[in-house]
């Protein structure tokens, strides 16, 4: 069996991914152990797995090292992948649990408030925030002042696309407290938009629903 840097630095160099190939066929391929298959669904996936795993752990060495943790669970367990959700929505639940279990095992390095303000998204150049829409530079400003539930959501809402029932996947919870924590993250998120200045509250209210 690979040794995980071992096996994230083989998917960086086996043959090149199958780009036709849709992520469930990807999947179904890496079963039957297609290491070109893993490598095209590595390449397609792997920052925003990567993003995900940074604004859970506020660690980019904990991320990335997770990533490759969370990839090899996907080489090992793709035989388990039942089509009933969306591939990325499976991935983003094992990257979740990935970062829950190394969190737990660090309780000192806890994602705080204060830490969450901290973080900066290494795919982010000023010149990239300077053209970035208004809407999405005002969400992403104050999406990491809101609570980890909260922003948890909002996240996997906003920058996965994903629904109240994948959502609800990911995490664990019911649909019911989906919808709950993103009524109010929703509206914590447009008085923290109209506190910036950014707009009004009215306005606000708009850009997060």
């Amino acid at each position: 069996m690979l040794a995980i840097t071992e096996y994230a630095n083989e998917v960086r160099t086996t043959a090149q991914p199958a780009r036709g190939s849709t992520d469930a066929a990807l999947i179904e391929a890496v079963a039957g152990g297609d290491r070109g298959a893993m490598q095209a669904l590595y390449a397609r996936h792997h920052v925003r797995v990567y993003r995900f795993l940074l604004r859970l752990t506020n660690d980019a060495s904990l991320a990335e090292e997770l990533v490759s943790d969370v990839f090899f669970a996907v080489w090992r367990n793709a035989a388990s992948f039942s089509g009933k959700s969306e591939p990325s929505t499976w991935m983003l639940a094992i990257a979740r649990h990935k970062a829950f279990s190394a969190l737990k095992r660090r309780p000192h390095e806890r994602l705080t408030d204060e830490m969450a303000n901290a973080i900066v998204d290494p795919a982010d150049g000023a010149q990239a925030m300077i053209e970035r829409d208004d809407r999405s530079a005002a969400i992403q400003a104050c999406l990491a002042r809101l609570s980890p539930d909260h922003r948890e959501v909002i996240d996997l809402v906003y920058y996965h696309d994903k629904s109240v029932e994948e959502v609800a996947e990911i995490t664990g919870v019911p649909r019911s407290t989906v919808k709950t924590r993103m009524f109010y993250a929703r509206k914590c998120l447009a008085k923290l938009l109209a506190a910036s200045g950014c707009v009004d509250e009215v306005a606000a209210s708009h850009m997060v629903h």
